[in-house]
């Protein structure tokens, strides 16, 4: 146990119980405890192997590398098309969490096997993500907006996809696409300053 880890646990949460649990499970595994991102994340050597995180309606173990994990009982979630590598195991009852211990310990060593193996999820190229029908428009009636665009790196190029494509409205497509302009513009990804 990492005792800068230990606030998370000792906060009164509505899944105090469930995090608890979820913390012997996993150091049970042999991980190593750290916190990242605000939350108990759990490495082998130095590599992201889980982590505990809650949300309104159930807590979760996020598996870093859980695309590559066989998922034989069919637990893991893709929490939205989006997302490419990891997966969550979701929990809404301390229950639920005991009843599956054996299977939980199972998912964790084989994500541990993943990391020795060296294995890496294979991540889509900026080529393959959708481009909103909105988007070409725009490209289509201001050219230098698509020279800008095509100059971001790989990674701004994407972030801003996936921003436009979020939005369930075109006019909010359209919206989103005027408002960020001038950082494409500057050469600067959606959540850049």
């Amino acid at each position: 146990m990492n005792q800068k880890v230990d606030w998370f646990f000792d906060k009164d949460t509505k899944w105090q119980k469930e995090y608890q649990k979820l913390r012997t499970i996993i150091l049970d595994c042999g991980l190593i405890e750290e916190l990242k991102w605000g939350c108990p994340c759990y490495t082998f050597q130095t590599n992201n192997v889980v982590l505990i995180h809650g949300f309104k309606e159930y807590c979760a173990l996020l598996f870093h590398k859980g695309a590559l994990l066989s998922d034989s009982e069919k637990l893991l979630i893709q929490q939205t098309k989006n997302v490419q590598a990891a997966r969550q195991m979701r929990f809404t009852n301390l229950q639920e969490i005991i009843d599956l211990i054996p299977v939980i310990k199972a998912y964790i060593f084989e994500a541990i096997e993943i990391e020795k193996a060296g294995l890496e999820v294979k991540m889509k190229k900026t080529t393959e993500f959708e481009i909103p029908d909105e988007l070409i428009k725009a490209f289509e009636h201001n050219s230098d907006l698509e020279t800008a665009f095509n100059a971001l790196t790989p990674g701004r190029q994407r972030g801003y996809l996936l921003y436009f494509s979020q939005a369930k409205q075109p006019k909010t497509r359209v919206s989103r696409i005027e408002k960020s302009m001038p950082k494409i513009f500057e050469g600067k990804g959606v959540n850049d300053k």
